[in-house]
Formats: structure tokens, C-alpha cells, sequence
């Protein structure tokens, strides 16, 4: 979802193994009967952080796919600049997962299904790429959006 006259970003064939990457994290997180949704931060062909949606299992609120893998990301390179990285997650980022990727610096988001309640990254608003703000993210969506989709359909499906 690039801004008006930018050229549409490209998806790469490193895009769709990590997003297999993250939708496996997403599955982890529907077996622990979280919601199933997987993220990683991903420098030079290595991940720096991975997390799966955790907020039942936790408690907490903001125990979401993307803000685990940010905080573990930090934690790992010692620096909370997650500068020349992509994170990858299955949903669509929400306004909490959008304003800490913002805050983090990732340059480079891909994201799976979109959120059409949600979503912060073009289906709701578009906070990643706001030009007000001190930071824009490259928003790369849909990669794979069929397979998150359907993870998502089949945990709620399950829970009606």
C-alpha cells in the first residue's frame, strides 16, 4: 500500500519464506488457543526476534506477535533502532503494533491478511506511513494473505 505516485513495492522470494516462517509462529500461537498470528524482525537473512500472539497466555494486553518480536529484536542487538530490517508479520499491523513499529524504525513491513477493523498499515488508517510522523515504514501487504486468512477463519469458525 504505497503512498499515491509511489511505485508499488515487490514482493521477493525471501518475502514468502518468511512469511512461511511467520504464519508456522501463528499456528504455534492457534495450538496455545491464542489468536493465530506470527511475527518476525528479520536482518541480512537472519531473524533477530520472532513472537506468536500471547496475550491470553500472558495476561497482557500487549503481548502481540509484533511486539514480541520488536522487544526480543531490541533485546538481542542491545539497541532499540531495529534500523535495515523487515518485520513480517500474518495480520495486518493494529494502531498498538503500528505506533511501536514506527518508534522501533523498521523501515520494511510485510504483512499477510489485511484487517479491515484493525488495521493500521492501509485498511483503517494508515499510521506506517503518515507524514506526519518523524518515520515511515515500505508496506508490503497481502503476501500469503490466503493461508493467514485462513488460519484466522478456521481459529474463530472453531470457537462459534
Amino acid at each position: 500500500m504505497p503512498s499515491a505516485g509511489a511505485p508499488e513495492p515487490s514482493i521477493t522470494p525471501d518475502d514468502l519464506r518468511w512469511m512461511e516462517h511467520a504464519l508456522e509462529l501463528a499456528r504455534r500461537a492457534g495450538d496455545a488457543e491464542e489468536v493465530p498470528v506470527g511475527a518476525l524482525v528479520v536482518r541480512d537473512g537472519a531473524v533477530l526476534g520472532e513472537g506468536a500472539n500471547a496475550t491470553i497466555t500472558r495476561s497482557d494486553p500487549t503481548a502481540h506477535a509484533e511486539v514480541l518480536a520488536i522487544r526480543e529484536a531490541a533485546m538481542r542487538q542491545g539497541d532499540w533502532r531495529l534500523l535495515d530490517t523487515t518485520l513480517y508479520v500474518t495480520l495486518e499491523p493494529c494502531g498498538m503494533c503500528a505506533g511501536a513499529i514506527v518508534l522501533a524504525r523498521i523501515p520494511r513491513v510485510v504483512f499477510g491478511a489485511p484487517d479491515p477493523k484493525a488495521g493500521m498499515a492501509g485498511s483503517l488508517e494508515n499510521l506506517l506511513q503518515d507524514s506526519r510522523l518523524n518515520h515511515r515504514c515500505q508496506v508490503v501487504g497481502g503476501v500469503m494473505a490466503e493461508a493467514a486468512s485462513k488460519l484466522l477463519k478456521d481459529f474463530f469458525r472453531a470457537r462459534r
